[in-house]
């Protein structure tokens, strides 16, 4: 593992450093759980704590009702990366599109076993219950009629050992603007997905990764994404309302690894034709020919994703990128700003001492310069936000180097 991969998952783990602030103990390892509190009584105390907080992601800005449907797809034409005797790639995905208000059963966040592993992981599931976590209020749901029209479509890819459940506020801010959204969760990569059958599928690729390094992961993500078009834009699509898709917008936006893969998809798949990277290291490279002119937003952290700064992957990216660009970084951001957790840890009373920024600013600042991007790249609709700094985003700097 790099010496960048070590930091970016130390700085990634919001809840981890709030709760090394809250207990006073040092992290256990690089983008590991922290070690468990000094006595069960203490940790189940503060867990009876958070019992009964009712968690709630911001209500989206935009003026649709949401709809949510679940697919499970398998491409069979390929082997899993991680687990080659897998009958096939698995991949799931939420559907999020435009619905008529007041139609369809509210949706769930997740499932309370994906939280606890994911709370186990993090090394807080003595201090949050998982169904704290499982039981966060969304504003989508089931089974919603939708509405007329055709929309842009954006893919979500969640950051490596996390779930596509983590950017649900950016994919139901999306939606409620007028897109459809696909969030992914890649077989094999996050610490806990449930597929069908109640197969929960645990991270193969974490341990594999140590000998391939990432780089694979932003490969076989590109695959998983094209192959996911061919579904929803193809002949005999896999989604009941992929008629409301418009395959001639088409963008991409992740978190980590995910960033790196929406541009790794980009190289390969010139449907896809805006992208934006949160917070990932490239660990596979823009081309050096760039991509044919496309747009691409780079949005990170200001400790680590700077000009000159540590992760030289951006310098390197930035001067392969033919296109319209934007390099923005947010001061007192952590790894995790651009996701659901900070805006969930905030709720629970547990900031990140590593990364200030507050859970609400977290989450208007992803909110609002994602959206920004895809209206204006996918919509031509000219948005001034994108233009430089502004007084109402002092947190948000814009580098040309």
């Amino acid at each position: 593992m790099t010496r960048t991969t070590r930091d970016n998952r130390r700085r990634g783990a919001v809840f981890a450093a709030a709760l090394a602030l809250a207990l006073a103990l040092p992290l256990a390892g690089a983008g590991a759980a922290l070690a468990r509190p000094a006595g069960d009584q203490a940790a189940s105390s503060l867990a009876a704590d958070r019992q009964d907080v009712q968690l709630e992601l911001p209500r989206p800005t935009g003026p649709y009702a949401i709809g949510r449907d679940t697919l499970h797809l398998v491409d069979r034409s390929r082997p899993d990366p991680w687990v080659p005797e897998a009958k096939g790639r698995e991949l799931m995905v939420d559907l999020y599109y435009p619905a008529r208000p007041g139609t369809g059963a509210p949706a769930a966040y997740t499932s309370t076993e994906e939280a606890r592993l994911l709370l186990e992981f993090r090394g807080l599931d003595k201090v949050i219950p998982a169904e704290a976590v499982s039981g966060v209020r969304t504003h989508a749901r089931t089974d919603a009629r939708p509405m007329p029209g055709r929309h842009p479509l954006v893919v979500l890819s969640p950051g490596f050992t996390t779930s596509r459940y983590t950017l649900t506020l950016l994919a139901e801010e999306l939606t409620s603007r007028g897109y459809v959204v696909a969030a992914m969760d890649h077989a094999y990569e996050s610490v806990g997905t449930r597929f069908p059958g109640d197969r929960i599928l645990t991270c193969v690729a974490c341990e594999k990764s140590e000998e391939t390094g990432l780089a694979p992961v932003a490969e076989g993500r590109a695959e998983d994404v094209s192959f996911l078009l061919d579904r929803l834009t193809g002949p005999r699509p896999a989604w009941r309302h992929a008629w409301s898709i418009d395959p001639r917008r088409i963008g991409m936006a992740g978190h980590s690894i995910g960033g790196n893969s929406a541009a790794q998809t980009m190289a390969t798949d010139s449907r896809v034709r805006a992208g934006v990277n949160m917070d990932g290291t490239f660990f596979a490279d823009v081309p050096a020919e760039g991509l044919d002119g496309r747009p691409f937003l780079m949005l990170g952290t200001d400790t680590l994703h700077h000009p000159g700064g540590q992760d030289q992957s951006w310098d390197r990216a930035w001067q392969r990128l033919d296109g319209w660009k934007r390099w923005l970084s947010v001061t007192d951001s952590g790894h995790f700003t651009f996701t659901d957790l900070p805006v969930l840890a905030e709720q629970l009373g547990l900031p990140d001492p590593e990364a200030p920024l507050s859970g609400t600013r977290s989450g208007e600042i992803t909110r609002d310069y994602v959206s920004a991007f895809f209206d204006q790249q996918l919509r031509g609709i000219p948005q001034p936000l994108l233009d430089g700094p502004s007084a109402a985003n002092p947190e948000v700097r814009f580098h040309t180097p």
